[in-house]
């Protein structure tokens, strides 16, 4: 057998994972991922095993709504044959094997750093000498910008090639805010110390993140979440999702200078946002997600008020959108801006909103269903133009079919259950993989247990990891003013990706 096929969420014994020498291994995920736009991989990664260094990956069927999980295990100073040679998509985790162990690729197109973390294989290699690309030429200029921006916004530095006001070429560089998250997994062996590492992975994305933390938890204890479990979650999601919508929509407004949208945007995502302080106590909605139980129950009274948040948002936030979609001059600062072909959010692995924008289908609520997203029919929003009006498309729509499904599944509540169990011991020696779909895109968590049933390896993937370089394509051709709205698009995180 070259590969076993799991279902999100489930755990399996880590040993039935079939392993293959590395040939072998690279064709045979060559073979399921080429001309297959329906198959993509949602992780593959490394880790220490005895004297070699053990390579899984993990590639999505998503049309078979499974996952087919492979293995090779190579030496360190091995130099092998890239995947990315043949399949672009799979570069940065290639990249990231040789950033952390030194695996040498004899074809790799774009080798270089990724994150800087604190384990990397080369300490030499720091973020001062990251190994920009470059043009000589006296008709071009560098721009630069960052890593330190005004505002709000994260650490990341922007490297522009331009001709004159043309961007020709953009390299994005992180790795600046490390906090050795999947270490910390392994380090921290209380619940609520893991919890708040996951719900600090990305701050847009507490929900996202930590659902999949506790889908992942249960699969390797052998629990299964109850329907009320099941049902806060999916709940809060889309709350996040439609909170995180508005709030980019209010920002596009602000970067092309519509401050009538601004204001009225920005405003109607603070009640939505507010929510959670009236639900568990934080706004962010920390606290909210646990694994095994429900600390806040979803009660009637407070259906009743989300409705009400609802009933008071719709009216303005279709006002407004109606506005946005007929003004020329924020149509004509988000039509044909940062435009992305198919071909090209295929051929890097774009997941998500960002490939939807471009009629690549890529929603875990849909091809790999969990919570209770299998019984809410789930259609994706699909766009067909890749530009920056594509992307405020998908946020209204996505807006409007969050709030449809609220209002369906607050109709039926499910009754609290008297649940005892709020911690569980992991199997020991399993695998599991779990898949969310966050407002960005695709969220993975992954775990091995030892033999004691202790975390072994944890690994993370935020959807930005995938989707920096989309924006960086985006932005080739436009002008350089209009970066900020071509970013903004995307909103991705500096932090989702750092680890």
């Amino acid at each position: 057998m070259k590969y076993i096929s799991i279902q999100n969420n489930q755990a399996i014994p880590a040993d039935s994972i079939p392993e293959l020498g590395y040939e072998q291994f690279l064709e045979m995920n060559l073979s399921l991922t080429g001309n297959h736009p329906e198959r993509h991989c949602v992780l593959y990664f490394g880790y220490r095993e005895h004297d070699m260094i053990r390579l899984i990956c993990c590639i999505a069927d998503d049309i078979q709504h499974n996952i087919l999980v492979s293995s090779a295990s190579v030496s360190g100073n091995e130099t092998l044959r890239s995947f990315s040679a043949a399949n672009f998509s799979f570069e940065k985790f290639e990249r990231e094997l040789n950033e952390n162990f030194g695996i040498g690729y004899s074809d790799h197109p774009w080798l270089k750093p990724v994150r800087y973390s604190e384990w990397r294989a080369d300490r030499n290699s720091i973020i001062a000498n990251y190994p920009f690309y470059n043009i000589s030429s006296e008709e071009l200029h560098e721009v630069g910008v960052g890593p330190v921006h005004a505002g709000i916004i994260e650490p990341g530095h922007f490297r522009f090639i331009c001709n004159g006001e043309q961007i020709l070429h953009l390299e994005i560089q992180l790795g600046y805010q490390h906090r050795g998250v999947e270490q910390l997994f392994l380090e921290k062996k209380k619940l609520i110390e893991r919890v708040t590492l996951a719900e600090s992975i990305a701050g847009d994305s507490v929900i996202g993140h930590t659902t999949a933390f506790a889908y992942l938890l249960e699969a390797l204890s052998g629990k299964k979440a109850d329907d009320e479990m099941l049902f806060s979650r999916t709940v809060a999601q889309e709350i996040e999702r439609i909170a995180i919508h508005t709030g980019d929509l209010s920002a596009l407004c602000t970067d092309v200078a519509y401050q009538l949208g601004s204001s009225v945007l920005g405003r109607l995502r603070t009640p939505v946002i507010n929510y959670f302080q009236e639900w568990c106590g934080n706004r962010l909605s920390k606290g909210l997600i646990r694994p095994y139980y429900n600390p806040f129950p979803f009660t009637r009274k407070l259906a009743d008020r989300l409705a009400e948040v609802f009933d008071r948002f719709e009216p303005d936030f279709r006002e407004i959108n109606a506005e946005i979609s007929t003004l020329p001059s924020t149509l004509s600062r988000f039509e044909r801006t940062g435009m992305l072909t198919y071909d090209q959010l295929l051929s890097i692995g774009t997941v998500g909103m960002s490939a939807r924008m471009n009629a690549l289908e890529r929603d875990i609520r849909k091809s790999h269903p969990y919570g209770l997203y299998n019984t809410l029919n789930h259609t994706p929003v699909i766009k067909h133009h890749g530009d920056v009006y594509s992307r405020v498309q998908i946020r209204k729509e996505e807006v409007w079919q969050s709030i449809a499904y609220l209002r369906e599944l607050i109709k039926n509540i499910p009754e609290p259950v008297n649940s005892h169990v709020t911690e569980a011991g992991l199997l020991p020696e399993q695998f599991a993989v779990s898949l969310t779909e966050g407002w960005r895109g695709e969220i993975c968590h992954a775990a091995l247990t030892d033999n004691k049933g202790n975390l072994r390896v944890y690994k993370i993937k935020d959807p930005s990891f995938h989707n920096w370089l989309a924006l960086a394509l985006a932005v080739r051709n436009n002008e350089i003013s209009d970066f900020p709205v071509c970013n903004k698009s995307f909103d991705l995180s500096y932090c989702g990706h750092d680890l």
